[in-house]
C-alpha cells in the first residue's frame, strides 16, 4: 500500500503520476493525517475493473449453478469469458470504465 500526504499532489503532481503508473498500484492520499483520495492510473483502473467484472460474472454463474440452472453450456460461458479477457465486450454489456 502507498501512503503518501495530499500535499504532494499540490507541490508535485508528476511524482504522483509516474509513482502511479510505474507501480500500477493505487496511491492514497491522506490530508492531515487521515486518508483522503486514492489515485491510480486510468490504465490499471480499466484493467482492475475488467477483472472486477469477470468475477462478478462467475460469481453469478456459480450461483445460478448453485440454483440448478442448467441452460447456458458450458463451450458458451467460456467463449464469453475468453472475448472478456481479451478486451472484446461486444455483445455482452460491458465497456471499459473510463477512456484513456
Amino acid at each position: 500500500m502507498i501512503i503518501r500526504p495530499s500535499a504532494i499532489i499540490r507541490q508535485n503532481y508528476n511524482v504522483i503520476s509516474d509513482l502511479c503508473k510505474e507501480t500500477k498500484e493505487p496511491v492514497f492520499l491522506t490530508k492531515n493525517g487521515k486518508g483522503d483520495l486514492v489515485v491510480m492510473d486510468i490504465g490499471a483502473f480499466n484493467e482492475r475493473e475488467r477483472w472486477l467484472e469477470i468475477r462478478e460474472r462467475l460469481v453469478e454463474a456459480e450461483e445460478l449453478r448453485l440454483l440448478g440452472v442448467r441452460d447456458v453450456p458450458a463451450e458458451s460461458v467460456c467463449e464469453r469469458l475468453w472475448r472478456m479477457l481479451k478486451g472484446n465486450y461486444g455483445g455482452m454489456g460491458g465497456r471499459p470504465y473510463v477512456s484513456g
